[in-house]
């Protein structure tokens, strides 16, 4: 039996931001481009559960067809992205910590390509962490 190849990477923040308040940010998975540079649009299927598919148009106008694969409100998701033999899952988690609260992506690619693929996906999550941030920490909030 072939090997699969596998890639994982992780990254965190902290936030001042309570817990909730930054679930409520990433649930509300409609609005992720006004802070996300990386989604230009996102259209769910359904509500924001686990089964329910999703599309992602990324700025280049690229259309990725995802589903949430498990929501375990409100401290983590996870997405997954199929792409022929490739498979790609992120994992949103929200911890508390202290007064506000630690959030991880982590990212899991399996398959031909697993890590180019997993690197490229994952290379702007520190960015999308910090705008994540400073939306939960900012006006409003």
């Amino acid at each position: 039996m072939p090997t699969i190849a596998r890639w994982t990477h992780a990254v965190d923040a902290t936030t001042t931001a309570r817990p909730d308040a930054v679930w409520a940010i990433l649930a509300d998975a409609a609005r992720w481009p006004a802070w996300n540079a990386g989604v230009a649009a996102l259209d769910l299927d359904g509500p924001f559960a686990a089964g329910t598919g999703f599309t992602m148009t990324l700025p280049d106008g690229t259309a990725l067809r995802s589903r949430l694969v498990d929501v375990d409100a409100p401290r983590c998701f996870t997405d997954e992205t199929r792409l022929d033999d490739l498979v790609v899952r992120v994992a949103h988690e929200v911890m508390p910590q202290g007064d506000g609260a630690r959030v991880r992506y982590a990212i899991e690619a399996e398959g031909p390509g697993a890590a180019d693929v997993g690197a490229m996906v994952s290379a702007d999550f520190p960015d999308v962490l910090a705008a994540l941030v400073a939306r939960a920490e900012g006006p409003g909030a």
